[in-house]
């Protein structure tokens, strides 16, 4: 953030010269607040989930670079150009003028030297000692102020005769503005609003990038979650009222934040002991400030975004995920390196954008079979070895038990090739959609399914054409003279299931290019029609729209005047019986009374009449049997059941298994000729 800041303040420098830095670095804080803090309000958090990890990968390791690249010539004392073009220009220039290098490079390039060895020392120690863990990584968390006390004490006893410019040995930092020097109300308007509009949404990404990233990483690891919209409108409340105090644009930091976390700090609180010593540093600190050297700052700058580079191992970690995202990270790293920190961010943005909407938009429907499979439970699939290999077949047992599963036909999936998953039914055909269903790829699913529905069946009557012109435009037919091409070992077209498990919502586009298709297939099938069987739906919105277009009950084939049987299949679920919450009530208060009247029956008579002993007995035994005939203690009870989908729209089913069931049945209540297929006799 602070790398676009300046960017933004001399840029503003160059076109107007007469605005001052910090009036352009506080309005655009104002700015970016406001439209965070807006963002905020109006729960828009969600909007962050568009920036891909791959995206935000990218901006921190291109930045780290560029920021690290234009630190090199303070560090080694190298002037004549300047370190805020693009990071390759940056780079050859220091090569260029390498030779020029003065002392300030002795002082920087061992003080990186130094802040890396008191790492790697604190890092081996702790692996040693690791009862001392926590004392070495606060040792080493303390190393940037260690080495800059060292190094300001080694600048002041070579400097402290020196206090001219001129007469320095090396660059110190020099005089320090004591307290807040430009707290005031900030100055805005449209004059300077329109000098850092073109930077605007780059600043306002940056921002939200930060401290989103920071704070879900940091939720991750400590067990908590955040919420974005939260998020937005603190880092924009704290933008806007910054300015007043001569702030700059704020968001999170990774080291700090990390070295709070490590401390125990579990409250905002902490914030406001930090407030406290920034105030009694820059009050109290000025005159110590003078003597830092300008390139052991450089060398604490390159030491802190050194860990902000995405190491390589992580990198090879996202190509086994998805190699694309690689792609979009080093295409984000390059244009960062080559350009400038804002044309990289929209780069990554723009390119994972395109790939989900790429994704979205040639989304691919799978056709799918059924395979019969049964659990096993550890090496019990083993016949030569398991002590479970001659076990019967127990269709109840939960290691044998059978049930139907759907696998796409051409194993996409990445399932076992050696499993050949069965067709249907002649005629029937289960198509999977797999990246929802709206309008962006609704075409795409259903040219395909159709395509291959063509290529699987045969036309139900040839002679669907009466004249010649009758043949639409794009379907040669047969060449004249000759019959047309016989396809009688393919079945004809009877009914389709759509599996709509990964299908949340619908739209107008999408139910009309189902509309049509449906259509299209039934002048395909005439003088039959084909009947669509719709499972997994998961939506209640979308079941009312497919219904709404006609889908769930059957077409007649003589015309919608036309009445005729078919033989609907409903799922249903129980609401009582022995697994009910009332049953099992019962059944503990029925247990008890039970016991309570064996125990009697177990005392004996104690005294009295035989006839008050009879009776009591006789009263036991009655008791017991009616205990004994309720629903709790039945073995077979009758439960009540309940219809799972509504009655009206019997061809919406649960699963794809009633949906088979249902296709089939309807089909073959259909006089027809033709041959099933294997393993079509039951489901």
């Amino acid at each position: 953030m602070s790398t676009i800041v300046g960017n933004v303040v001399n840029k503003v420098a160059e076109t107007h010269p007469e605005i001052p830095g910090h009036v352009v670095a506080s309005a655009l804080a104002i700015v970016a607040g406001g439209i965070i803090c807006f963002l905020g309000l109006v729960r828009a958090g969600r909007i962050v989930d568009f920036i891909s990890l791959a995206a935000i990968s990218a901006f921190m390791t291109g930045s780290a670079i560029n920021i690290a690249v234009g630190q090199v010539p303070a560090l080694m004392g190298i002037t004549g150009f300047s370190n805020r073009e693009a990071t390759y220009k940056v780079v050859i220039n220091i090569l260029k003028h390498l030779g020029r290098s003065e002392k300030d490079a002795a002082m920087g390039l061992s003080a990186l030297i130094f802040l890396y060895l008191i790492r790697y020392a604190c890092a081996f120690s702790a692996r040693k000692m690791p009862q001392r863990r926590k004392f070495f990584f606060f040792l080493s968390t303390l190393r940037t102020a260690f080495v800059i006390l060292l190094y300001t004490l080694i600048s002041y006893l070579a400097n402290r005769h020196h206090r001219e410019k001129s007469q320095r040995v090396f660059r110190i930092l020099g005089e320090v503005p004591r307290g807040f020097q430009n707290a005031a109300v900030p100055k805005i308007n449209a004059t300077i609003i329109k000098t850092f509009v073109g930077e605007l949404p780059a600043s306002v990404i940056v921002l939200l990038i930060e401290h989103i990233a920071i704070a879900k990483s940091f939720g991750r690891v400590n067990n908590y979650t955040i919420d974005p919209s939260q998020e937005m409108v603190a880092i924009g409340v704290t933008n806007l009222l910054g300015p007043f105090l001569g702030a700059y644009p704020a968001t999170g930091s990774f080291s700090r934040t990390a070295i709070k976390s490590k401390a125990g700090v579990r409250t905002p609180f902490a914030g406001v002991i930090t407030a406290v010593l920034v105030l009694l540093a820059i009050y109290a600190l000025p005159a110590v400030f003078f003597y830092i050297p300008n390139s052991v700052l450089s060398a604490v700058i390159i030491h802190a975004v050194g860990d902000l580079i995405t190491p390589p191992n992580t990198v090879y970690q996202f190509h086994r995920v998805n190699p694309i995202e690689v792609i979009i990270f080093f295409a984000g790293v390059i244009v960062t390196i080559f350009t400038s920190i804002e044309n990289g961010i929209y780069t990554t943005i723009c390119i994972s954008l395109a790939v989900l909407l790429f994704r979205v938009l040639f989304a691919k429907g799978r056709f799918v079979g059924r395979v019969k499979i049964h659990s096993v439970v550890g090496d019990h699939g083993a016949a030569n070895e398991s002590k479970y290999a001659d076990r019967p077949f127990d269709p109840d047992h939960p290691e044998t038990s059978t049930r139907n599963i759907f696998l796409p036909l051409d194993h996409d999936d990445g399932s076992n090739p050696e499993i050949h998953p069965e067709s249907p039914y002649p005629g029937v055909f289960i198509y999977r959609f797999s990246e929802g269903y709206n309008y962006p790829n609704a075409n795409h699913y259903l040219d395909h399914m159709v395509q291959v529905i063509f290529k699987e069946t045969r036309r139900t009557n040839h002679d669907t054409y009466l004249k010649l012109g009758d043949r639409p435009w794009n379907d040669p037919g047969p060449r004249r003279g000759q019959a047309p091409e016989d396809h009688t070992d393919r079945p004809t077209l009877k009914a389709i299931i759509l599996d709509f498990s990964s299908v949340n919502n619908v739209d107008i586009t999408s139910v009309q290019h189902l509309i049509d298709v449906r259509n299209q297939l039934d002048r395909y099938a005439a003088p039959d029609k084909v009947d669509w069987h719709l499972a997994c739906i998961n939506n209640r919105w979308t079941k009312r729209a497919l219904a709404s277009a006609g889908f769930g009950y059957p077409t007649p084939a003589g015309g919608p005047n036309v009445y005729e049987r078919w033989k609907p299949l409903f799922s249903v679920a129980e609401i009582g019986g022995k697994a009910s919450a009332a049953a099992a009530a019962q059944y503990r208060e029925n247990e008890s009374e039970l016991k309570k009247q064996r125990s009697l029956s177990k005392s004996g008579p104690q005294g009295g009449e035989i006839g008050t002993d009879d009776a009591a007995s006789s009263e036991s035994s009655d008791y017991a049997q009616n205990i004994a005939s309720s629903k709790a203690y039945a073995t077979a009870t009758t439960s009540r059941v309940a219809v799972v989908q509504g009655l009206n729209r019997p061809l919406f089913h649960v699963d794809l298994t009633s949906a088979l069931q249902s296709a089939i049945a309807n089909v073959e209540r259909r006089p027809q000729n033709e041959p099933k297929g294997v393993g079509t006799e039951s489901v």
